[in-house]
C-alpha cells in the first residue's frame, strides 16, 4: 500500500523529479516523455502515473516546489536593506544555477516568475498611483537580468550583479 507520505513514495518523487530536471537541461518539455524518465529511473510506468498525471503535471508540481523553495529563502528577508537582500538573491541564483535554469524553463506560460517585490518600500516611497505598472515593469526588469547572467553562466560576481540592480533600481 502506497500511502501518500511514505518513504517509498517520496523517494520515488525525488527520482522521478531530478531524473525530470536532468532531462530538462538539455531539452524542451514537449521532447520529454513518460519514457524518457521511467528509463532515467528505473521505475515502474505505474510508479510515474501514481504520482503524476503526465508531463504537465509534473512540471507544474516541480515548478510549485520551486518557488516554494524560492520563498523560503526570502521568508526572512529585510525589505529596507536592499543591498543585503539583492546580494543574498545572487548568491543564492549563483550557488543553485540548474535549479533556476529548471524554473525558467517550466514558466512555459510565462505567468509564474521569479521575483521578490518589495511592496514595503513602495509604501514607504508612496508609490501608489499606477503601483501595478510598476510592479510588473520591476519583476520583468529582474527576471530578463537574472535569465541573462544564468545564460552566460553567471560570470559576474553576485556582488557585482546586486550593483547592477542597485544602479536600475536608483532613483526609488
Amino acid at each position: 500500500m502506497n500511502v501518500r507520505n511514505n518513504k517509498r513514495r517520496k523517494e520515488s518523487q525525488e527520482k522521478i523529479e531530478k531524473a525530470f530536471i536532468g532531462l530538462l537541461q538539455t531539452r524542451e518539455i514537449k521532447h520529454i516523455t513518460v519514457s524518457d524518465i521511467i528509463k532515467e529511473t528505473g521505475l515502474n510506468r505505474s510508479t510515474f502515473y501514481a504520482n503524476y498525471v503526465d508531463i504537465f503535471d509534473l512540471a507544474d508540481k516541480t515548478r510549485e516546489k520551486l518557488e516554494n523553495d524560492f520563498s523560503n529563502l526570502f521568508a526572512d528577508y529585510d525589505y529596507f536593506n536592499e543591498r543585503t537582500g539583492a546580494l543574498k538573491m545572487f548568491v543564492h541564483i549563483k550557488e543553485n544555477q540548474i535549479f533556476y535554469k529548471t524554473y525558467f524553463k517550466l514558466c512555459y506560460d510565462d505567468k509564474h516568475l521569479v521575483s521578490v517585490y518589495d511592496a514595503k518600500r513602495a509604501e514607504k516611497e508612496h508609490i501608489d498611483s499606477n503601483i501595478k505598472y510598476h510592479i510588473e515593469f520591476f519583476r520583468n526588469g529582474l527576471n530578463a537580468i537574472i535569465k541573462l547572467w544564468l545564460a552566460g553562466g553567471c560570470q559576474e560576481s553576485p556582488e557585482e550583479m546586486a550593483q547592477v540592480l542597485k544602479q536600475e533600481y536608483r532613483g526609488r
